[in-house]
């Protein structure tokens, strides 16, 4: 008698399952991608190079509903001029200080340490 609720009861599910789909595929993208940036890093040498600190910025995810984060970056200028930034725990970017110098530790884009120096002389 009344077809056109048969649509609906139809249209629901497949409309949930490609939901499902899409939510299921993006979280395996972000873990494929995370294990292949842990990897890489892994496979990269160990770095030590002067460097100076030329930048600090942070980066705040969530908030509202839910809890906020906040990550932390630094970019270094290295002694080829190249520039570098990368994600620092909050104690390291508090120490930092914009214009320090010293010997950074990495490895591909895991920061390691940073060694402030004065003198350039003292490597």
């Amino acid at each position: 008698m009344y077809g056109g609720g048969d649509f609906i009861f139809q249209a629901v599910p497949i409309f949930i399952g490609i939901i499902f789909v899409i939510v299921i595929s993006f979280i395996l993208f972000s873990a494929v991608k995370g294990v292949t940036q842990w990897s890489q890093n892994n496979q990269s040498p160990t770095l030590n190079v002067w460097a100076k600190v030329l930048g600090k910025r942070t980066a705040v995810k969530g908030g509202g509903e839910s809890r906020a984060y906040s990550h932390y970056y630094i970019t270094f200028e290295v002694e080829s001029g190249d520039r570098v930034e990368l994600k620092v725990k909050d104690t390291d970017y508090g120490m930092l200080v914009e214009g320090d110098e010293g010997d950074l530790t990495f490895q591909g884009t895991r920061y390691l340490g940073f060694e402030r120096s004065h003198l350039k002389a003292e490597r």
